[in-house]
């Protein structure tokens, strides 16, 4: 072996990484350096050492969530038909909008008519907090476990694209980080056996994904995507060929060159990180297969879930594993689906959307409070804006729908340090502007970098000399009001 190493130059070994790259797991390949770039790059001057890795990373003060699950909603679900219910709408329905400063995103479509939810909200739980529980009768079973936040607001935001991006990374422009991405760079995993961040698309992947990149962060930060169907994870199992004692023969002989190349370029720091990634895909093969398997679920379980039903089976899955994943030290977990946006007959597709996620999601928080996970684990549910009060119109006979609104919407949380049966913040009569302790994304970054046990001030990332952050300085503040 050393005779065939000696006598071959860096191409040799770049030719056997290449031919040997689909035998070892997608789930590190996503950590591992570009093999190409890497190889003919020039030998790097010997700076201070930097490594980059999963392990526990040591937290600027006591923590209060371990992990997150983050059951992403994009297309914006209308929070005056499911959280923030206005009854200045029934005593305006059908005439102006007496205010100003609506704007549309779709303007030759747009109306000033107010138009009221059809819908009956009720005070639910010990908290008395008002939701519809028409359509999410099982969210009304927990209030008593979330926050509801009724003042989020995307300041200089209109469209879709944007607003996820600013609620995933905290900018509207593309290429930035992902939430995930920072929180695993500043915390690791408390596992060596997973990937730290999961994103877990329902039933495809959003518009203008990937929001789980790590762009700037180095890649073993990014997501794993787990689809709804199989493959779950592409290339998860290697070729039947390189099962068993090949691929571990390809593994060592990796690991070989990779320290051959290290002891000759002492100033590719990032050498070691390679090595450990190869390692780690093997590890991941047995562990993932394991966390992905349903079936080790009691049928009660499944139940709770609604896994039996095929209208809530994708989200009682998706909830499932996201549990699963938690249990199993897997840091950031993010359930994508995209499904609500609205522009026509929006109380039909309302009531569509909510079965399929009401009872999931419900069991979600239940499930892991029941397991003793709550207290370490922030759930968050929503989207990346709501909804306007007034009519959208798209004529030829179709019925109305709302169209975008990110001056003011509703998303809820629980768990994690994050506050029981609370509501925070208000919009105004009409639900048109959060104008009572608003949350910009910002904001909703810092707190949870906070509750992470992370200074939301100090977490950068040094990226072409200059310092790259999630939350830029001056820019957000932690919401306190949510937190016990």
């Amino acid at each position: 072996m050393s005779q065939f190493i000696n006598q071959n130059s860096a191409s040799s070994r770049r030719h056997f990484l290449a031919q040997s790259a689909f035998g070892v797991s997608s789930l590190a390949l996503a950590s591992l350096l570009n093999d190409e770039q890497l190889l003919a790059a020039p030998e790097k001057p010997a700076l201070e050492e930097k490594t980059y890795d999963l392990l526990p990373k040591q937290t600027s003060h006591p923590a209060r969530a371990k992990s997150m699950i983050s059951i992403f909603c994009g297309g914006g679900p209308s929070h005056l038909d499911l959280f923030d219910r206005k009854p200045t709408l029934d005593k305006y329905a059908g005439k102006r909008f007496p205010g100003d400063g609506i704007k549309y995103d779709n303007a030759g479509q747009a109306t000033s008519i107010i138009m009221p939810s059809p819908n009956t909200f009720e005070k639910c739980g010990e908290s008395g907090m008002e939701i519809n529980t028409a359509l999410l009768p099982h969210l009304g079973e927990i209030v008593d476990d979330i926050t509801l936040i009724r003042s989020m607001q995307l300041p200089n935001i209109r469209n879709h694209v944007a607003g996820m991006r600013a609620m995933t990374t905290g900018r509207g422009r593309e290429g930035w980080p992902s939430l995930g991405s920072w929180i695993t760079y500043g915390l690791g995993a408390e596992t060596q056996n997973l990937p730290a961040f999961v994103a877990i698309t329902i039933p495809r992947n959003p518009v203008g994904s990937p929001y789980w990149d790590s762009r700037h962060l180095p890649s073993i930060y990014q997501g794993t995507v787990v689809s709804k169907s199989e493959p779950r994870i592409a290339n998860l199992n290697p070729i039947r060929e390189l099962r068993g004692k090949p691929q571990s023969n390809q593994l060592d002989l990796l690991k070989e060159l990779n320290q051959i190349h290290q002891q000759r370029h002492p100033g590719e720091d990032d050498l070691a990180a390679r090595i450990a990634s190869y390692e780690l895909a093997a590890r991941m093969q047995t562990a993932a297969t394991e966390a992905l398997d349903l079936t080790k679920e009691t049928e009660a379980t499944h139940q709770m879930y609604g896994a039996d039903d095929p209208v809530t089976k994708e989200f009682a899955d998706a909830c499932m594993l996201a549990r699963r994943f938690v249990e199993r030290g897997v840091r950031f977990v993010q359930i994508w689906n995209y499904a609500w946006d609205m522009h026509e007959n929006i109380f039909a597709a309302l009531e569509s959307r909510c079965k399929t996620c009401d009872k999931p999601c419900a069991a979600l928080v239940t499930d892991l409070k029941n397991r003793g996970l709550l207290d370490s684990t922030m759930v968050q549910w929503g989207g990346e804006m709501g909804r306007l009060p007034v009519i959208q119109d798209r004529g030829k006979g179709k019925k109305p729908g709302r169209d975008h609104n990110t001056e003011g919407f509703s998303i809820w949380m629980a768990g994690g340090g994050i506050k029981e049966g609370h509501i925070h913040g208000a919009t105004d009569d009409f639900g048109h502007r959060a104008v009572q302790d608003v949350v910009t994304q910002h904001d909703f970054h810092a707190t949870l970098l906070h509750q992470f046990g992370l200074n939301y001030e100090g977490l950068n990332f040094e990226h072409n000399a200059q310092s790259v952050a999630l939350v830029e300085p001056g820019q957000g503040k932690v919401a306190s009001g949510i937190l016990k």
